[in-house]
């Protein structure tokens, strides 16, 4: 072998490869964590959405039809993409006062095992006309 051959060995280019495969698999574990977070931030969203909705509805009945007894019900819910469907838990309580009546929500969902939870209230008051 002659001593002024240039070029890389053997060894040195399984190094190299062995550093660049280190390198790459860090940027897909960071891609890994960005695609959890968003499916996170995108079940919350929707989660709100739905507390929401399930709110309005129940104010919009008026004072007289506003139920504050406790119920439970589950939604079926799929997000833009429309590859999946995301199941929702939604829990209603409230407490009536002399002119008024309180109303809660609780949403409740998982993600990759973890219980998550929105939960939104609302008062609405009798008026006198």
């Amino acid at each position: 072998m002659c001593k002024d051959s240039n070029g890389f060995t053997l060894i040195e280019f399984l190094v190299s490869i062995v550093i660049l495969m280190v390198g790459l698999l860090g940027l897909l574990q960071t891609v890994n964590v960005a695609i959890q977070h968003n499916m996170q931030n995108q079940y919350r969203n929707e989660a709100t959405m739905l507390a929401d909705r399930e709110i309005a509805t129940e104010i919009a009945k008026g004072y007289d039809a506003v139920q504050t007894s406790p119920s439970s019900s589950f939604a079926a819910k799929s997000y833009d993409s429309g590859f999946a469907l995301k199941n929702y838990s939604t829990l209603r309580s409230g407490t009536s006062y002399n002119n008024s009546k309180e109303v809660n929500y609780r949403i409740t969902w998982r993600y990759k095992g973890v219980k998550y939870e929105h939960t939104i209230s609302s008062v609405i008051s009798k008026t006198n006309q």
